[in-house]
């Protein structure tokens, strides 16, 4: 965690959240669309929508978060970081199946406030996975970081 100890760091590693969450919304929106619109099968849908997602993201942190990594060819970047974020979804997982139940035991047990309409699986289910996307955002961020993009200088 030193890397963020420089100015420049922490503002690409917002950068770097910001077009994550943009995105989560290409992921989503994707998934949707095709589940929607077409007859297509959900875990089919659900690789189609990832790899939008990550050719989205790739070009805002090419372009943008890490605009000054020039020096690797385009397709080997875009290899290396779509490998770091496939193996970020094979973490996140195995950890979200293991979380969920977990998650909703302890919503069910708080008896707390509930948002309108929302079950407490689908509410335990929702805290588990944000759980589990800001543990993949700091994978995704410094395995990109030190392997994608180790081009750009720390600290510039």
């Amino acid at each position: 965690m030193t890397l963020l100890r420089y100015p420049s760091e922490r503002k690409r590693f917002l950068r770097f959240a910001f077009v994550g969450t943009l995105g989560a919304g290409v992921d989503l929106g994707t998934f949707n669309l095709l589940r929607v619109l077409t007859s297509i099968h959900p875990v089919a849908a659900s690789v189609l929508s990832f790899l939008a997602a990550v050719t989205h993201n790739f070009i805002w942190h090419r372009y943008w978060t890490f605009a000054e990594s020039r020096s690797k060819p385009l397709w080997q970047q875009w290899s290396q970081y779509a490998l770091l974020n496939a193996i970020g979804v094979s973490i996140r997982t195995p950890l979200f199946a293991f979380l969920r139940p977990l998650f909703i035991r302890l919503v069910i047990l708080s008896g707390g406030w509930l948002p309108v309409g929302w079950s407490p699986e689908r509410f335990g289910e929702n805290l588990a996975l944000g759980t589990v996307m800001l543990i993949i955002l700091f994978w995704n961020f410094f395995s990109n970081r030190y392997i994608t993009y180790n081009d750009v200088r720390v600290g510039v």
